[in-house]
């Protein structure tokens, strides 16, 4: 049987920031999503779960940005909500 691998995509809001983040971050972060998310069977290998409010969420870090993600084991979706720069990311 062959394994089950997750794919990534980005919710509306998210796709939104993200498009006003600089031109080579952008590439970046989607480099790094496709190279260790994309395919693989273990989303949470190369992150780390949130604690308190946002404590269901898991960060993955990508130089001085992150990338807030909820991953959704049922459907093998690790579903991008925020990105931004490693300061400002978690701000409301």
């Amino acid at each position: 049987m062959a394994s089950q691998s997750y794919y990534w995509e980005s919710d509306k809001k998210a796709a939104k920031e993200f498009s006003k983040l600089d031109r080579a971050v952008q590439r970046r972060i989607v480099r790094w999503l496709d190279d260790h998310i994309e395919g693989y069977d273990n989303s949470r290998a190369w992150g780390r779960a949130l604690e308190g409010k946002l404590g269901t969420l898991w960060r993955y870090r990508v130089g001085n940005y992150r990338v807030i993600a909820d991953i959704r084991d049922g459907k093998l979706l690790v579903l991008v909500v925020k990105t931004g720069k490693r300061g400002q990311v978690y701000e409301r």
